[in-house]
């Protein structure tokens, strides 16, 4: 999530336009998903573990199956609603990586009907810190209160985590080892936190997308939930299936302290 979202709406807008262009490329790399950490891919995971199943929106077998993995960031938020609606009228799965402060608070009920329909629910931290300019407590604390608040919410604590700017080193992974979690990156982003337009985020996703990739999009961002509908038929359309990040990895399962990106 963007530095400036954190601002009041209107002005958020304001500084959104204002943004250095130095800045805006610095921020575009961070999240491009060139992380440089060790990754294990979904066809990695799927070809070194034993058969498992998967539950969910059905058994899907991402080794045979052209499988995508839609997820969303720092969510819930007001357009979370909508955009459940649109997952479940088209029978998509997703998966959540929900931040804490002002947002799994402020909307417990949708965090239970995420998991009560089937997505998956995980953590983007409780204050979106970059966890590799933190102390380990900073971290750890980081990573522990927004997994309390989702078991208490939903009786399912998260074994997923997605850092923030996808920002992670060896601390953080040894970390998450501790704490039983899994790292997941992505392979698609449209760089919906630059624009307001569905036609250029639904777009972007399409340029990139190629099987077992994980899409990175914001529900938070007004633009992002009106993509979502063209996306999805556009995709099923190319012959995909929509998987969470457990199915997509399956038969294998998220290792603790591991990097996932495909």
């Amino acid at each position: 999530m963007p530095p400036w979202s954190k601002l009041p709406t209107k002005k958020r807008e304001r500084r959104a336009v204002a943004f250095p262009v130095a800045a805006a490329v610095s921020l575009v790399l961070a999240l491009s998903g060139c992380a440089q950490v060790d990754t294990t891919s979904p066809a990695d995971a799927r070809g070194h573990a034993a058969p498992a199943g998967q539950a969910g929106f059905g058994s899907v077998d991402c080794r045979r199956a052209k499988c995508v993995a839609l997820t969303f960031d720092a969510g819930p938020s007001e357009n979370s609603a909508r955009l459940l609606d649109i997952l479940k009228r088209e029978h998509v799965p997703a998966t959540f990586f929900l931040l804490g402060a002002r947002h799994i608070e402020k909307y417990p009920e949708l965090v239970r009907r995420m998991a009560a329909e089937g997505h998956e629910v995980a953590s983007h931290t409780w204050d979106h810190k970059i966890l590799t300019e933190i102390s380990d407590r900073r971290i750890r604390e980081e990573l522990t209160r927004p997994d309390d608040a989702i078991e208490r919410l939903t009786g399912r604590r998260p074994t997923l985590m997605r850092p923030p700017q996808g920002r992670t080193d060896a601390h953080v992974h040894r970390i998450c080892r501790e704490l039983g979690l899994s790292e997941v990156l992505w392979s698609v982003t449209a760089k919906d936190y630059l624009t307001t337009d569905p036609a250029l985020i639904r777009k972007r996703v399409l340029d990139q997308v190629s099987r077992d990739g994980i899409i990175l999009l914001h529900d938070i961002y007004k633009g992002t939930v009106p993509a979502v509908p063209g996306i999805v038929d556009a995709l099923k359309e190319r012959g995909y299936v929509f998987v969470t990040v457990p199915q997509l990895l399956a038969p294998g399962r998220p290792e603790p302290g591991k990097v996932y990106r495909p």
